[in-house]
């Protein structure tokens, strides 16, 4: 275990909260099918997780390397810079929401999930030095921010067919099957990741716990209590939600899936990224 990287890895699964639930709420409101409260809601869950996610990146040290793990030093400002930008851009989009104009919530949304791209990527280059690549690490986190933005939308947005009866299930539907389709892309990038050598192996002296990966069994986990258990909890839910309205319970029984699954996930990406920190393998 790397445990200077723990900042690190709380920064990157904050990020992964902010800007992938960002992402799946611009996405809803664009289809229209949701309540119009259910997107106030979570486009102020956005903000409040990307305010978190800025005091988290002030605590992130200035130092080139976390324990064994070679940081790209010249980007810590970016990465401080891009969090606040990215916080500042939700928040004419919160504006737009509560205000319940379409037109406005979607430019200001599509401007927010600019800023959010951006800071993935910069989050993205600042980890990449011992990766076998910049593109390994970006299109690790971006997968990674799908499936987090996805398994919390749909959790939440299970509450509201239990508020309010006879919502279209459709958007629920939706939800959970692109979370299992997120799930197999970051398993299938996993496998890749996996099998490229790195550029640069962080210093084995300073962790605890071996840093080969097949060798660890936080690998394992990552894989069946992160990837594949999730996957089923989405593909179950997905079933499930399409019993109703007829089945009002079939939509209970989903949300309690993706309970479950939202733990899941969460913890399969701690995982993640502490064996990233560990290895320097983006899985």
């Amino acid at each position: 275990m790397n445990l200077d990287a723990l900042p690190y890895t709380s920064y990157i699964v904050l990020l992964e909260f902010a800007v992938g639930s960002l992402f799946v709420c611009v996405f809803a409101d664009w289809r229209g099918r949701v309540a119009s409260s259910f997107v106030k809601f979570s486009a102020a869950m956005v903000a409040v997780a990307a305010g978190v996610m800025v005091l988290n990146s002030l605590a992130l040290d200035p130092n080139s390397a976390v324990g064994g793990y070679r940081l790209d030093e010249d980007l810590n400002g970016w990465v401080r810079a891009m969090s606040i930008v990215f916080l500042a851009a939700t928040l004419p989009y919160n504006y737009a929401v509560l205000r319940e104009d379409r037109s406005l919530s979607m430019i200001t949304g599509a401007g927010a999930s600019a800023a959010g791209l951006g800071l993935i990527a910069v989050v993205s280059l600042f980890i990449a030095l011992p990766t076998w690549g910049f593109a390994g690490a970006l299109l690790s986190i971006t997968a990674g921010t799908l499936s987090v933005g996805l398994v919390v939308l749909a959790m939440t947005l299970g509450h509201w067919y239990l508020m309010t009866p006879r919502l279209p299930r459709e958007p629920l539907s939706e939800l959970t099957l692109l979370l299992a389709a997120a799930l197999g892309v970051q398993l299938l990038l996993l496998v890749l990741n996996a099998v490229i050598p790195v550029r640069e192996a962080p210093d084995p002296s300073a962790f605890l716990g071996s840093t080969t990966l097949g060798q660890n069994p936080a690998f394992w986990l990552r894989i069946a209590i992160g990837l594949l258990f999730p996957a089923a909890l989405a593909y179950m839910s997905f079933v499930s939600s399409k019993g109703y309205p007829a089945n009002e319970n079939a939509m209970m029984s989903a949300t309690g899936l993706l309970y479950i699954a939202v733990g899941a996930v969460l913890v399969g990406e701690v995982l993640a990224r502490g064996l990233l920190f560990l290895t320097g393998k983006p899985v």
